[in-house]
């Protein structure tokens, strides 16, 4: 079933005034365009020709857009089908989320943050092509252990482009969205996830106290802004015997 309809399109617009480069705003487009439950089923992407039609852009500017989806893992393209959302893949909007702290109240009990450590280091290839910087550039890292006063619960890493500019002495004791947006003025809007299962090292077992071997939830994820930029690079490490995750999905 394709929904290659031009007219979901009519809501979005590309100012050719602005000094937003024109593939980022047709890539900003996309990313929302992602969001929308149609295109979680299968359902095509309209075609590049209707895109630039639509929106009023080149055929390459909408090529170029496409393609940087593509090389993030948003999207597939199959030759002679068309564009489809990728799948096993779980995009979140951040406002859905619910956080570990409200969770933990949720339950009547309160979060506690057993290990914050906040440093620098140069980026790795792999985090460098995350953010498209180039490898070794600095960047902030956060580890944080949370969990209750009784035992911890998981343990999370985060590192953050530099544009964000995150400082080494911010008040991390704050929610992590909460504290960016009132200190750095960076609104988070998606999440893109893969959450998978795994044994526990015997380091990541003494930060958890848990034996090695143990079941963990891992879950990795790119946070990206309002503007549809990558911000946050994230993984955490639950223990298997205190967190579980469900998800909607309305078809």
């Amino acid at each position: 079933m394709s929904s290659n309809n031009p007219s979901i399109l009519s809501k979005y617009k590309v100012d050719a005034e602005s000094d937003v480069p024109l593939h980022k705003q047709v890539e900003k487009i996309l990313r929302k365009m992602i969001e929308n439950p149609d295109y979680h089923n299968g359902n095509l992407f309209p075609k590049e020709v209707d895109l630039s039609i639509e929106l009023g852009v080149a055929r390459n500017t909408v090529r170029q857009a496409i393609f940087k989806l593509v090389k993030d893992g948003l999207l597939i393209r199959k030759k002679g089908v068309g564009t489809i959302l990728s799948p096993n893949k779980i995009y979140t909007r951040l406002e859905n989320w619910f956080s570990f702290t409200k969770e933990m109240e949720a339950k009547g009990l309160k979060v506690v943050n057993h290990k914050t450590e906040v440093s620098t280091e140069k980026a790795s290839a792999d985090l460098a092509s995350t953010f498209h910087i180039k490898p070794g550039a600095e960047v902030v890292k956060l580890i944080r252990l949370r969990g209750t006063k009784e035992k911890p619960y998981l343990l999370s890493v985060s590192w953050f482009h530099p544009r964000v500019k995150v400082r080494q002495d911010q008040d991390f004791s704050k929610p992590l969205y909460q504290m960016l947006e009132e200190d750095n003025e960076v609104f988070v809007s998606v999440s893109r996830e893969d959450i998978s299962a795994l044994a526990a090292s015997e380091d990541l077992a003494r930060e958890l106290g848990i034996n090695a071997g143990d079941p963990v939830l891992y879950r990795k994820r790119s946070v990206y802004n309002s503007d549809g930029l990558v911000i946050e690079y994230n993984k955490v490490y639950y223990r298997g015997d205190g967190i579980s995750y469900a998800f909607e999905i309305s078809r």
